[in-house]
């Protein structure tokens, strides 16, 4: 038994924030229904074509569920979606804004006649305020945030290289809809659940916000390096691979520099006495490093950091990943089916060791409409007479 077996979510979505949300809620066995425009579909799936012929972001998000297509602006569709939501637990949707309300599908319209629905929006910037009717994509709302201000070098701001702000707003409202579903096991009652893209990433940006409270200077652009802790980041070595390391405390300062760089008389070198004055001193010290593991491969230099009890990693390529040998030890891939065969997903992380996930294929567009459909009571001829409309 999985823990969401035997719930029900109903899901309006598209790209990458709430498919991530219902993906985490079909891992847990949750039957995850998700409307999809006829003929088109989930933008997000024309994003690219790399896994043999599919999107990328569409095989990530998307696994586990049933794809049900419906033109939600034909008035046969309003009686569908009403028979899907009437013995639904979860309504997840990310249209534009207005849009929900106006085919009848919010929270105040939907909790009178479904008392235990719950009604999961996510949006740009939240159901209301000033930017409420602003276009939000995940690099606009790293901008928003503050994220590009921080992350970067000098002079090129950088974007983090996956999307953050669709992941972050995809975990709230998923961790939101668990909390909610512990509340009405309680309450017997649904509730609303308003996320937005915006205040989840401001979140995220708990330490630098604070760092910078009250008008100090925001801590400074680093590259890959740490803004506010040194040494901390990448450094080269003599083979010309890059090694990532960080010390966190003074003891650790001691024992890097006696075991690591085998220069003990730095661990009491004045301009180095402290995190904050390292920090300072970045440039000097930093020549210091690359002259001592330019004479060892960066093999040499892990070794020597492992042995001292330093915190550090390898700067792995893509395809150093999918090879990961501790991902290989756990037994973290498996197969999931996809119209273009199999492919390898990723275990979802942290789950009880006595649950198996659900990992089943990827949807085709439409590929659950019939079954769907028949479930609710429609026939052959109404089915048909619906594909004739251009419904489904």
């Amino acid at each position: 038994m999985r823990p969401l077996d035997g719930i029900k979510v109903i899901t309006l979505e598209h790209a990458i924030a709430a498919p991530f949300c219902t993906r985490q809620l079909a891992d847990l066995g949750a039957r995850v229904i998700k409307i999809e425009r006829p003929g088109v579909g989930d933008f997000a799936r024309g994003y690219d074509e790399r896994v043999h012929g599919l999107s990328s972001h569409f095989v990530w998000t998307n696994r586990s569920k049933e794809s049900l297509s419906l033109d939600l602006k034909q008035p046969a569709a309003a009686e569908i979606l009403d028979a899907l939501v009437a013995d639904a637990d979860v309504l997840v949707q990310n249209l534009a804004p207005g849009a929900a309300e106006r085919l009848g599908l919010g929270y105040h319209t939907l909790s009178d006649k479904y008392p235990k629905l719950i009604v999961c929006d996510i949006s740009g910037y939240g159901a209301d305020g000033p930017y409420r009717d602003k276009k939000a994509y995940d690099l606009l709302i790293q901008s928003e945030s503050g994220f590009l201000s921080i992350t970067g070098s000098p002079g090129a701001p950088a974007k983090a290289g996956c999307s953050i702000a669709d992941i972050a707003a995809g975990m709230y409202a998923y961790s939101n809809i668990l909390s909610a579903l512990l509340q009405r096991g309680r309450t017997g009652r649904g509730c609303r659940i308003d996320v937005s893209m915006l205040e989840s990433m401001v979140e995220w940006m708990g330490y630098p916000l604070y760092y910078a409270i009250d008008g100090q200077p925001q801590p400074a652009l680093a590259g890959a390096a740490h803004a506010t802790i040194y040494p901390y980041g990448p450094f080269p070595a003599g083979d010309g691979k890059t090694v990532m390391l960080g010390l966190q405390n003074e003891r650790e300062w001691k024992l890097f520099c006696e075991r690591v760089l085998a220069q003990p008389e730095l661990a009491t070198d004045e301009r180095f006495a402290s995190n904050s004055k390292r920090t300072a001193a970045r440039d000097a010290l930093r020549e210091v490093l690359v002259a001592a593991f330019a004479k060892q491969s960066a093999a040499q230099v892990i070794e020597r950091l492992d042995e001292a009890g330093i915190a550090n990693a390898q700067m792995n390529s893509l395809a150093d990943v999918w090879a990961h040998p501790q991902l290989k030890a756990r037994e973290c891939w498996q197969e999931v089916g996809t119209a273009a065969g199999t492919i390898p997903a990723l275990r979802p992380p942290g789950l009880p060791s006595d649950i198996a996930p659900r990992m089943d294929p990827v949807p085709t567009l439409g590929q659950h409409t019939e079954t769907i459909l028949r479930e609710l009571g429609y026939d052959h001829a109404r089915i048909d007479a619906l594909r004739a409309a251009g419904t489904i």
